[in-house]
């Protein structure tokens, strides 16, 4: 037994070199839409269309870290992680998407880097969490090539700033689902409904990974690179109807396979581009494959519950219809909480692809509750640090069983804004105070402290 591993019954323990860190977005924190100047990306733009965002809210503010990061770096210190995940707003740093870089949105990340390193926290950098600059959309967004050339352009930029500084690069992060609710169904921006023909944007989401790839390790960088996936165990109703099996087996490629097996084995799930029904496949090109393969440094996996299927009814042209799994407690978002799950996927994932399969790092795990202060003014979060000790100990059998897992970030470190659900829903081990723009940590601040202290 390895001497991490726990043999008292108490918290495990794990390797001393292990990870532990937090993570956020540029859009749901930073606010300044129009400071400094930075362009509009597609969430300023559909943030202010009528309907789309639970309240009317907007990340116009959020959580004001452009402005109160010193602040926020001190809090994220005093938690005691080794590394701090954070995205680069690309039209921070090219208003058009493309062209002249606005110095002062690199400088912004230039210092933010530099004093994450004065505080010994590890920059651990993802260059695109759904904020595409609006002009890139309004070139045609990730339904043409052009965009994934200038996400390259783009990572190569950054690269050449901050490439001696920076500890890991994640180019993408989960672009099933800014495909999909972006581009499917019209309920994230850009807000297109394009139903199943969304395979051009598919491609060009994994044709962008693969060149920004590339154009990282052109411009040398020193730290590690990978890609991030919200990935999910998938369970039919019924175990025993072979129609609901085959549903499991057509979500998990669409949701799952689609998005490892390009990168990780150099090809597409069988029979994938039949399933975009009415996509222009004109797309791919000789050659793209390869790039698309072009091997990552390490996997990033976010895990929030797994997905239950059964067979589609008439008419469905999906292959499955998601059903609710019965018999757990649920989030405040009315999420499931199966930690089990966490190990199923990762124990799965090194079944299934073996020595094809780079180091994981758990990228984003974590819930939301209608946290409120007590009359102490503290946040009690027994919820969230019941999810948090019970999901770490999921992960620690993973890696048990042989999962080669390097690090967990927490999701996340300040209650942000929700995306389409605003600030309804809250993630974060930090309260926001949306009036004061005050920070309380909750007690899960002080659990994780207590486990990355260890």
């Amino acid at each position: 037994m390895a001497a991490w591993q726990d043999s008292a019954g108490g918290f495990p323990q794990f390797p001393p070199d292990f990870v532990w860190g937090v993570a956020t977005s540029a859009y749901q924190i930073e606010g300044a839409p129009n400071i400094d100047g930075k362009g509009p990306s597609v969430w300023d733009t559909f943030a202010h269309l009528p309907g789309k965002i639970v309240d009317g809210q907007t990340g116009d503010v959020a959580c004001d870290h452009y402005h109160r990061w010193e602040q926020d770096l001190d809090l994220i210190a005093d938690l005691g992680v080794d590394a701090y995940r954070f995205s680069v707003s690309w039209p921070r740093i090219l208003p058009s998407g493309n062209g002249a870089v606005e110095p002062r949105g690199m400088d912004f990340y230039d210092r933010l880097v530099d004093e994450l390193l004065d505080r010994g926290i590890a920059a651990y950098l993802t260059l695109f969490h759904w904020d595409l600059p609006q002009a890139c959309e309004d070139r045609g967004g990730w339904l043409v090539r052009q965009t994934a050339e200038e996400f390259a352009e783009y990572a190569g930029l950054l690269g050449e700033r901050l490439g001696d500084r920076v500890a890991a690069w994640i180019t993408l992060n989960e672009p099933f689902v800014h495909s999909s609710f972006g581009y499917s169904w019209g309920v994230h921006a850009p807000g297109r409904t394009l139903g199943l023909a969304v395979y051009p944007v598919v491609h060009h989401l994994l044709l962008g990974h693969g060149l920004a790839v590339q154009a990282l390790r052109t411009a040398g960088v020193s730290g590690g690179i990978g890609i991030t996936h919200n990935l999910s165990p998938v369970i039919p109703a019924d175990p025993t109807d072979s129609a609901d099996v085959a549903a499991a087996g057509a979500l998990d490629a669409y949701y799952n396979r689609h998005w490892l097996d390009p990168i990780l084995i150099g090809r597409e799930p069988a029979g994938m581009r039949d399933y975009y029904q009415g996509s222009d496949l004109s797309c791919v090109r000789d050659g793209d494959a390869d790039i698309i393969a072009e091997p990552p440094d390490f996997l990033g996996v976010n895990y929030y519950n797994p997905q239950a299927v059964k067979a589609p009814g008439p008419g469905n042209p999906m292959g499955f219809a998601l059903t609710r799994i019965e018999g757990v407690p649920r989030t405040g978002f009315d999420w499931p909480i199966v930690p089990s799950g966490l190990a199923e996927l990762l124990t799965g994932l090194q079944r299934d692809y073996g020595d094809a399969l780079p180091p994981i790092y758990l990228t984003e795990n974590g819930s939301s509750w209608p946290d409120e202060p007590a009359s102490d003014g503290r946040v009690h979060d027994t919820a969230r640090i019941d999810c948090l000790d019970s999901h770490l100990r999921a992960l620690h059998a993973a890696m048990q069983a042989g999962v080669d897992v390097r690090g967990y970030f927490a999701w996340t470190f300040v209650d942000n804004f929700e995306w389409a659900d605003g600030f309804t829903q809250r993630f974060g081990l930090v309260r926001l105070d949306l009036d004061s723009q005050s920070r309380i940590p909750k007690d899960s601040y002080d659990f994780y402290r207590s486990i990355v202290s260890r």
